[in-house]
């Protein structure tokens, strides 16, 4: 894939914006539930968050890490190829979900530990919330 380039979805758009708002009014009304969603549910949420981030940002110069769930690439600038990526964000899948649906503020996520993101790059509270149910 070239910079710059559209990554090809593997969750098609109404399934995955389906799982997502699920997880966002569920978390909403009761957080401990939220957890308590079919694993598959959770699982395509955080993936097709994902899908969405990088394709609404394409490149290859930030690594989004949701353990154990997924990562992307994303945000237009040098290219990694080997090793560990200068510029990486991680996260929980329940932090990752809550910044997609705009239920939490990216400023609020890195101020709180929540959010580990290293690199110059690595700052995505330009591109957040994805989607608000």
């Amino acid at each position: 894939m070239t910079t710059g380039s559209v990554p090809r979805r593997r969750i098609p758009v109404p399934e995955g914006h389906a799982a997502l708002t699920s997880w966002a009014r569920t978390h909403a009304q009761d957080p401990a539930s939220a957890a308590a969603l079919p694993r598959s549910t959770r699982a395509t949420a955080v993936r097709f968050a994902l899908e969405e981030l990088a394709t609404r940002v394409p490149g290859n110069s930030v690594e989004v890490r949701v353990p154990p769930f997924g990562v992307a690439q994303a945000i237009p600038g040098p290219r990694h190829t080997r090793g560990t990526p200068p510029n990486v964000v991680e996260m929980d899948a329940v932090t990752w979900m809550s910044l997609a649906t705009g239920l939490l503020g990216w400023a609020d996520a890195v101020g709180t530990g929540a959010v580990r993101a290293s690199g110059t790059r690595a700052d995505l509270g330009a591109h957040l919330p994805l989607i608000r149910p």
